[in-house]
This record gives structure tokens, sequence and C-alpha cells, in this order.
């Protein structure tokens, strides 16, 4: 089963959960905040693990019936909060936690509750849950698992022990999708630069058929569009609007691109180009490029993410950037 060794880049977080069982101080609730993908649901089974082991060591130890049983996703006391609908209601709180939490555990010294995409309580749930966090059983522990901690009453952030999830080294993504994943050097270097220090999402992307495919797209585009005619630019433009919700993943891989065509020109170090398969052609066009004609680029960028997060016409904006792309 995992443990806490098994957790890449949250040294802190681990330090702090494995102090409070140590020491015997283990708090009634919890909130695990960080991005979707970051590693939430991760520690947070890591620590009810460790929490239950009949070993009550700082780790689970792996073999005793407890940790089998939360290997294997049965344990009768480690309880996940599920729901249905878009929301968490107060009818999924009070059923599946204020009433089930009066009974005593089953077999283990506490209680536990998993609330993941906490942030989806309703202003009437939370209100449900407060009261048992006021005064919780003395086995309970609940465990908050957000990506927005301002979805939360200030009287439930109060009265929970906040851990941020935050992002992981690009170094220590890449070790690991190389190490643990079998990933090739390059692809797990450029899934670690795209994953914005997400270990989730990098893992995702290194395995994932479509990101491979979208990557190729974009390397396509940036070598020849110099020379595209304007019914080809518009085609793909049209592509582009067919994979809208795919958007922002289209654009990271483009910004990395003119990203390396820059640092490449700003300082001859290939050291740092994520697409090193490419560096022929990065050097190409950064001889070819001013730095003017590449900061306007990048600049182009940042202007179509804010037009479409304002919902401005997608394929107005989007053109604005491919023609930006082409100016030589």
């Amino acid at each position: 089963m995992n443990t806490f060794k098994d957790v890449i880049g949250r040294e802190q977080v681990v330090e702090h959960l494995k102090n409070t069982i140590r020491l015997r101080k283990v708090s009634h609730a919890y909130i695990f905040h960080g991005e979707d993908g970051i590693g939430k649901n991760f520690v947070a089974d890591i620590f009810a693990a460790a929490l239950q082991c009949e070993e009550f060591e700082s780790e689970p130890c792996g073999v005793c019936k407890s940790c089998l049983q939360a290997a294997g996703g049965n344990h009768p006391d480690i309880i996940h909060v599920l729901h249905e609908k878009a929301t968490i209601g107060v009818d999924d709180i009070r059923t599946q936690l204020n009433n089930d939490i009066q009974v005593k555990p089953y077999s283990s010294r506490y209680k536990i509750y998993i609330i993941d995409e906490a942030e989806k309580m309703t202003e009437a749930a939370q209100n449900a849950l407060l009261k048992t966090i006021e005064e919780p059983p003395e086995y309970a522990i609940i465990m908050l698992l957000s990506n927005n901690l301002d979805a939360f009453l200030s009287t439930i952030l109060s009265r929970c022990v906040t851990l941020n999830m935050k992002t992981v080294p690009r170094e220590k993504i890449q070790q690991y999708l190389m190490e643990y994943c079998g990933i090739p050097d390059y692809q797990a270097e450029l899934s670690a630069a795209f994953s914005g220090g997400n270990l989730g999402k990098a893992i995702k992307y290194a395995s994932s058929e479509e990101f491979v495919r979208r990557r190729d797209e974009v390397l396509h585009l940036v070598k020849h569009i110099e020379e595209m005619p304007m019914n080809e630019i518009m085609e793909y433009l049209k592509h582009l609007a067919e994979e809208k919700t795919m958007i922002g993943e289209y654009l990271d891989l483009l910004l990395l691109w003119y990203r390396d065509v820059l640092l490449f020109k700003a300082t001859k170090d290939t050291g740092q180009i994520i697409y090193k398969e490419e560096l022929l052609t990065i050097q190409k066009q950064a001889a070819g490029k001013s730095f003017e004609t590449l900061n306007d680029i990048i600049e182009a960028f940042s202007t179509v993410r804010s037009r479409l997060k304002n919902n401005v016409n997608f394929e107005a904006s989007v053109e604005l950037l491919l023609l930006a792309m082409q100016r030589e």
C-alpha cells in the first residue's frame, strides 16, 4: 500500500501529519487544499490509513488488518462521503456523516470521514457539518478536500487545520515520471513543464494519447505557420473551435514553444529548453525573429486568454493569435 514515502514534494505537509500521529495531537477537522490533481486524495488516504494502523506509528505498516482494509477501500471506519448531484446538500451531510458519527468505530480507534470536492457543500450543508465539528465525538476526524477555500464559511475555516498542497518542483515531477512510470526523458520533461507543478496532471499528460496528438499538432503549426496560406490557417482555426474545451491546453503548448525560442535567443542556453528534440527549428526561429516579434507573440497569448475569459468571440480571439504567430 502507499505510505508517506510515496508522497512527492510535500515534505512540510507530510512532516506535520506524521508529527500529529507521533505526538498524539490529532485534530478533529482538516482541510486539504489545492487544485484538482495535486494529490489531496492521495495524502488524505495515507493519513487515514496511518491513523487507523494497528501499529500506530507515523506510517501505515501495510500488513495489519486495518491497513489491508484501507488499501482495499473497504475499511469500516474510513468513510467517504458521496454525492450524486452538482452540490453536496444538507441531506448528504446529515445522512452520511451527522447521523452515522454517533455510532462508535467498529474496529479502530477513530472514525474518519473524507469529503472530496468539499467546496460543493451548500451553506445549509456547511451549517449542518459545523454543529458536528464544534462538538465532535472524541473518536471523530473529518477531512475536507477542496480546491477553493473561499467557498467555506468562516466558522468552518476557523475550526479546521488547513494544509495547503502547493505545486511540486518540475525536476521532482520529471524524475518521478521517469523512475516510477517509465516515461522517456523528453516526454517526462514536457509533461512536467506543462503540468504547472501538478503531479496528477503530469501523470495524465505523460500517458495520454490525446496530449501527444495535441503536442504534435502544435509542433506542426509552429514549424509551418509562417508559410501557411490564409485558408489553411482558417481551417486550423475551425479545428480549434471544435476543440474549444481544450483550448487552454493548446495555448499552454504553444506558449512553451515561443518561451523556448525567446529563451534560446536571449541566452543560447539549451539546458532549459523544453522542446529539446526540436532544437534545430528553435535555433532557426530564434535567429529569424526579433525580440520585439517574440515579445509581441507572447503578449498575444495573454490577450487571447483575457478575451476568452471575458467571453469575447472565440474565433475572432484565436484568429488574432494565429496572425501574430505568422508575423515574420
